[in-house]
């Protein structure tokens, strides 16, 4: 592991600071795509979720071993091979799920998230920060994923968790929770344009808090300290 590196500033790099979803803006083709409902944002999630630990898995295994000239298309190819593998599991468990999601999980493979995990960190780190990287890179895109679909259901619906049994299976039916009585649909929520709107909203609701926590801290610098202060005289006062 490169040795500025720690576990801490990759968790907090993976879930606020350099959020893959709100601050790089990277993979916003699926967020804003399947986002209309917790149950696809939390399917998607955990799908990108998967293809990331994998690849960073399977990238930091063979770093010593593939030459620069190759290493991009070889890391396509791993992030190919994991997508159709996560595929293959979604269909044998969560079909329902794996149909409504369509397209988008095959375009896993281009997202942006991953190929730079891959190239910028599991080249370069060894295997458990790697594995640790794209696990908590996983889970601060799965978060903004999982509070935007929340949004969007919520808003459109006024309801949260609906049709959560095509990822957890007939346990989850009565999971829905109406919050809502007799609410009328807002439409725009679930449609694309909702999708935008609320991942603003998302993004400036980050930026007032880090607004706020720099301002606190640059209080704190200026604050001067508090107390008397001994002076100490030196030599001959005339």
């Amino acid at each position: 592991m490169a040795a500025d590196v720690s576990y801490k500033d990759l968790s907090l790099n993976g879930l606020w600071k350099n959020n893959p979803a709100i601050v790089q803006l990277l993979g916003l083709c699926p967020l804003l795509a399947v986002t209309g409902s917790v149950v696809n944002a939390i399917g998607l999630a955990l799908a990108t979720t998967l293809v990331l630990v994998t690849s960073n898995t399977c990238v930091s295994l063979i770093r010593n071993i593939v030459s620069d000239a190759i290493r991009l298309p070889v890391f396509v190819m791993i992030i190919a091979a994991a997508v159709t593998c996560t595929e293959l599991l979604m269909q044998a468990f969560a079909y329902e799920l794996y149909q409504i999601l369509g397209i988008f999980l095959p375009l896993i493979t281009t997202n942006c998230v991953i190929l730079g995990r891959a190239d910028g960190f599991a080249c370069k780190n060894s295997l458990l920060p790697s594995i640790y990287d794209g696990l908590i890179m996983g889970v601060g895109f799965g978060v903004v994923l999982v509070l935007l679909g929340a949004m969007r259901e919520l808003a459109g619906t006024g309801a949260l968790f609906a049709d959560m049994d095509l990822l957890l299976g007939p346990a989850a039916v009565d999971w829905k929770i109406v919050v809502f009585e007799e609410y009328e649909s807002f439409l725009l929520a679930i449609l694309p344009p909702g999708a935008f709107i609320f991942t603003g909203l998302i993004i400036a609701m980050k930026n007032i808090i880090d607004g706020r926590i720099q301002a606190r801290i640059d209080a704190a610098r200026e604050k001067p300290e508090s107390g008397s202060r001994r002076v100490r005289v030196t030599g001959t006062i005339s």
